[in-house]
């Protein structure tokens, strides 16, 4: 069958510089690996529009992670977030609104009365949270991005690229609680007066393209129609971004282009499987003197699916001092195709091990001694 394949492409193949065309710029990576498939001028720097949200979201979901702020939590709304133009649902200034409902109206419809409320609470300042969004920014390793806004309405100095759209894309993802409001094609935000707001998916693509689930478009008349989508089938999941396109239709044809591309031409090759046992690890000054080694997360590659690999991989292991617990890097995998290094993947232990206590380190000093290890 594979050779059936090959003989199609060679015989008919792609032009892989017309996908996506119509687009200023555009990327097209595989999320857990980074990798990237496509690209055309993903570099560039360009407004962003409402993409800029996807940092906003990502340092409110980092604050929820870490348990700075929770879902139920009721955030007050000022008079400049209640006045906040462009997309919006309306909040009541002086009012209160529940964290969640803000974070979702934002994933959804876009609101950038939602976005400021959101960064006042966080930081309390518009401007303190952009200090965090341009930090991050520095921390995930972005050289062409500069935030000026939390919301994305046109403003100097405030741009970004699509190749950092797509990295900041990854990191959101791996908060999959963002997923399930940026997969709903429409919601109600009810205000406390009890009125409700429509609130409809600026995404269109939820509806139709499978497997499509986020994440944030962007429109401006500096910008042009932007959109960083992300979908997923199987193990694999793609994130595109396209910039500078000239109406939603092409915006979401250019998109639906690079991600048919990906799905039909690259797969997943699972290695190794999250908490599969790879070897042991000696704990110094541990209850138990060696626990088992296991994957923090699956151990994959992306490749064609024509193409056929053969596998390797060494475990390098940290000098680890109890107590560690489970999820704790301890070590690391290099993952090798032939004789080179593809990837690396984080180790961790099986179970947590405290620390021996006087008792235990002296009989664990007394068995060694009788070994002759002294």
């Amino acid at each position: 069958m594979k050779k059936i394949i090959l003989f199609l492409l060679v015989i008919f193949p792609i032009n892989v510089f017309a996908i996506a065309d119509h687009a200023k710029s555009s990327i097209l990576i595989e999320s857990s690996t980074g990798t990237i498939i496509l690209e055309n001028n993903s570099n560039e720097k360009a407004s962003i529009a409402s993409m800029t949200k996807m940092m906003t979201l990502l340092i409110i979901m980092e604050y929820l992670d870490n348990g700075k702020i929770s879902l139920s939590d009721m955030v007050p709304i000022s008079d400049n977030a209640a006045s906040m133009g462009g997309s919006q649902v309306y909040l009541s200034p002086n009012s209160k609104m529940p964290l969640e409902v803000l974070l979702k109206s934002v994933s959804i419809a876009s609101a950038n009365d939602s976005a400021v409320a959101l960064a006042e609470y966080v930081a309390g300042s518009t401007e303190k949270f952009v200090e965090l969004m341009n930090k991050r920014s520095e921390e995930i390793g972005l050289t062409n991005t500069h935030f000026m806004n939390v919301h994305g309405l046109d403003e100097e100095n405030h741009y970004s690229t699509a190749y950092d759209m797509a990295m900041i894309a990854r990191e959101l993802v791996k908060h999959e609680k963002i997923l399930e409001y940026s997969s709903k094609y429409e919601d109600y935000v009810t205000h406390p007066d009890g009125t409700n707001t429509w609130i409809v998916n600026t995404n269109k693509l939820i509806n139709y393209y499978p497997g499509l689930d986020g994440l944030k478009t962007g429109f401006t008349n500096t910008a042009g129609y932007c959109i960083t989508a992300t979908a997923k089938r199987g193990n694999m999941r793609l994130i595109s971004v396209v910039m500078g396109e000239e109406n939603n239709k092409v915006r979401n044809q250019d998109t639906m282009e690079l991600l048919n591309y990906g799905f039909s031409n690259y797969k997943m090759e699972t290695i190794l499987k999250k908490d599969d046992v790879v070897g042991s690890i000696n704990i110094e000054f541990g209850s138990k003197k060696k626990v088992d080694l296991v994957l923090k997360s699956d151990c994959q590659d992306l490749v064609s699916i024509l193409e056929e690999n053969n596998y390797s991989y060494e475990i390098i292991k940290n000098k680890i001092k109890a107590p560690v617990k489970k999820g704790d890097v301890v070590g690391k995998i290099n993952l090798y195709s032939g004789n080179t290094k593809i990837s690396e993947f984080d180790l961790t232990v099986k179970e947590n091990v405290r620390k021996s206590n006087f008792f235990e380190l002296f009989i664990n000093n007394l068995v060694n001694l009788t070994k002759g290890y002294y």
